[in-house]
């Protein structure tokens, strides 16, 4: 796999540190990524989101989620409890994970379930009203006019 040097990036842009991050991050990962736990993202309305993690065999014990430096970190420790069980045939995997979703800005974790072996995590995208576009009333040139129309008429 080729290398990019993204320094020039950081020199010539001001404020986009987070996408030069976001994209030494995606060039600098492995081309393997873990498989381990199955998720699902859906798009439950323009502004909701849920993720959905296949966590059968952990209980609501075994398993952590956490919000910390812009993401959503999913981990599960299954405490051994099977030492003195003997399988024949082991295809339920109970190993420990770390699960990280990059959280967009304004991307907030609202609650997480667990039922029937998922675990359910429901985001929110909640833009604040400085940053929402608003709409601008434009002047008609009468306006203008009549304006300074009456300032000179006071001098």
């Amino acid at each position: 796999m080729r290398n990019f040097d993204l320094a020039p990036l950081y020199r010539a842009t001001v404020g986009f540190d987070q996408i030069a991050d976001m994209m030494d991050r995606v060039l600098s990962s492995d081309v393997s990524q873990p498989t381990y736990p199955p998720y699902n993202i859906e798009k439950i309305s323009d502004d909701a989101y849920r993720i959905s993690i296949a966590v059968a065999g952990f209980s609501d014990t075994d398993l952590a989620v956490e919000v910390k430096e812009g993401a959503l970190v999913v981990s599960a420790r299954k405490a051994d409890e099977d030492g003195d069980k003997t399988y024949l045939h082991r295809g339920i995997a109970t190993r420990a994970f770390e699960r990280r979703f990059q959280l967009a800005d304004h991307v907030r974790v609202t609650s997480a379930s667990h039922a029937d072996g998922m675990l359910h995590i429901d985001l929110v995208r909640e833009v604040p009203e400085a940053l929402k576009p608003r709409r601008i009333d434009i002047l008609t040139g009468d306006t203008v006019e009549k304006d300074l129309v009456e300032a000179k008429a006071v001098n």
